[in-house]
């Protein structure tokens, strides 16, 4: 067994936290963090030293006897079983600085081939070992944690790094063969070298995997039409413990219920994504960007259902309440603010945009600087639109400092219809304001923006800061956040929004799931899954629990008096 040595060959990755090992804080952005603080906790609190690996002291690995091949490609180092063991929601990060980890996997698998999953399985089914599927480690909602409860003899995770390559690119058809382990980055760029882009970009975008976007049916760039990543799918490859699904590529098919269809959002509870066939676009040469503000939130809400509805379909159409465009700085008075964009790799957008902007302005909307029209591969900065998200990618990086003051950051975010939004809205407000202040009993912020539109509503995320603790003990933070997260699924459910947009369902957020989903559905895909996963070893308490091996509702709700809310 191998136990002094990582398997993997990335740069290393912080283990605790957001990013890799060797990213910093810039100066101005420890100001902004030290501002929040401040606004929050005026009196003061404690800021908590990070972790050190050499602070934990893992369980001894329970993987025994295991074959030659997985010798040489499972690790067991401290190192990489800290890595592997939580995605990266709050609560696991707040867990990381209280040292706290129930959950490691025993081992960490780097599979160089589907020849190695396969003996993965063999092995775990033998065994009585679970298996989590990894992806890039960003999961919010508990989708990577190795909480399956008491019925498994040990865990073992699957990180997938190995498989990084494009296959085949055609150039012709816009397409390519992608192999699921590849790295956002890495795959962006060499599709840059064909003036090809799959131009899906979520906020965790340095660390994804394109395997776990599909298994979490993850939202990206494109606030419109393009806004998930199964819309990009031509076909699949998905190895399972009974056998490999492979899917056509193919334009288009009417040809009985999609196999893909069910591969996107299988949460890695029915198999291993090894490759996938995906739609490319040429690389975007004009852009248009615009802020427009509104005296309110709904106001502004009024002006994109009209602009969702009109077929133009812009790329970007974000937005922001009057407490986020606060948070972010991006207006010079009290407002909300629509971060409008257009985009194309074949024609100017100039009067695209100009239809819009008219939308929005007959609305009540008011033009905040100018237009900005702009042609060639590179993003023109300085805009209202490109501060606000460049902020948004680094949001991550600053939890990884505001989580040691005591401060929980948080979002959820989640769907609805225009009909039901504006009263959906103002209640959320309400009650997560109320209960906010009466948990924390400091000052906080709630806020909320759209992160996609539809023509038939909306997708709103809603952030939060809130006072857990200032005396050091993350614990009572946690259980704040506990409290906070409940009433948050409580309220998605009574109002019939989804329990996640794109964030995925995980072992967090599946009180949520099972409200919106057909317990008949839910039998049906058990069944899918006892066929293809007979041991019942893929991700357990994801999603659905194996026949006859129930999980329930686990990870961070553990010991929460009435966890699903009833």
């Amino acid at each position: 067994m191998s136990g002094m040595k990582s398997k993997s060959y990335r740069k290393q990755l912080l283990f605790w936290g957001w990013g890799y090992a060797d990213d910093k804080l810039s100066d101005e952005e420890n100001l902004l963090i030290e501002g929040i603080v401040n606004t929050l906790i005026p009196e003061g609190t404690i800021e908590l030293t990070p972790p050190q690996i050499d602070e934990f002291e893992l369980p001894i690995s329970r993987l025994k006897s295991l074959p030659n091949v997985l010798n040489e490609i499972i690790s067991t180092t401290v190192y990489d079983r800290l890595v592997h063991c939580y995605g990266k929601s709050y609560p696991d990060m707040a867990r990381m600085y209280l040292r706290q980890v129930p959950n490691a996997p025993d081992g960490v698998a780097f599979p160089r081939n589907e020849q190695d999953i396969t003996a993965i399985y063999d092995y775990a089914a033998r065994n009585n070992v679970a298996v989590i599927p990894f992806g890039g480690g960003t999961s919010v909602c508990g989708g990577v944690e190795a909480d399956v409860g008491q019925h498994y003899q040990a865990t073992l995770t699957v990180d997938m790094e190995n498989f990084n390559q494009i296959l085949e690119v055609d150039q012709t058809g816009l397409r390519a063969r992608i192999q699921a382990g590849i790295r956002g980055p890495d795959m962006e760029a060499t599709l840059k070298e064909h003036g090809l882009t799959l131009r899906h970009y979520p906020q965790s975008f340095p660390f994804v995997t394109l395997g776990g976007m599909l298994a979490t049916r993850a939202g990206g760039h494109f606030a419109t039409v393009y806004t998930h990543i199964e819309d990009m799918v031509e076909a699949t490859r998905i190895v399972t413990p009974s056998g490999v699904i492979e899917t056509r590529d193919l334009p288009g098919s009417g040809a009985g219920p999609s196999a893909d269809r069910l591969i996107c959002g299988s949460e890695g509870s029915l198999g291993i994504i090894t490759e996938a066939t995906m739609r490319l676009q040429h690389r975007p040469k004009w852009r248009a960007t615009a802020s427009i503000t509104f005296d309110s939130f709904l106001q502004g809400a009024e002006a994109v259902r009209l602009i969702s509805q009109s077929g133009l379909f812009p790329a970007n159409c974000r937005l922001l309440d009057e407490q986020e465009v606060a948070v972010n700085r991006v207006a010079d008075k009290p407002c909300a603010l629509l971060v409008l964009g257009f985009e194309s790799a074949s024609h100017e957008v100039n009067h695209w945009m100009d239809l819009a902007s008219e939308i929005a302005l007959d609305n009540g909307g008011e033009l905040q600087g100018e237009i900005t029209y702009n042609a060639g591969h590179t993003d023109k900065k300085g805009s209202e639109a490109e501060s606000w998200r460049n902020a948004f990618i680094r949001m991550p990086y600053w939890r990884n400092r505001v989580s040691a003051f005591g401060i929980v950051a948080d979002t959820f975010e989640t769907a609805i219809t225009w009909d039901r939004f504006p009263d959906f809205y103002r209640t959320v407000k309400q009650d997560m304001e109320k209960a906010i202040a009466e948990i924390s009993g400091y000052p906080f912020s709630f806020s909320c923006r759209f992160t996609h539109v539809y023509p038939d509503g909306p997708a709103p995320y809603f952030t939060f800061y809130m006072v857990g603790d200032t005396q050091g003990n993350l614990q009572h933070a946690i259980d704040k956040w506990k409290v906070i997260k409940q009433l948050s699924l409580q309220l998605l459910a009574d109002h019939g929004a989804t329990a996640t947009h794109h964030h995925a369902v995980g072992r967090d957020h599946r009180f949520g799931y099972e409200q919106q989903s057909s317990a008949l559905f839910r039998q049906t895909l058990a069944a899918s899954k006892q066929f293809l996963d007979p041991a019942g070893i893929l991700n357990p308490g994801v999603l659905i629990d194996p026949v006859d091996k129930e999980v329930g509702i686990t990870g961070i709700f553990n010991g929460l008096e009435n966890p699903q809310g009833e």
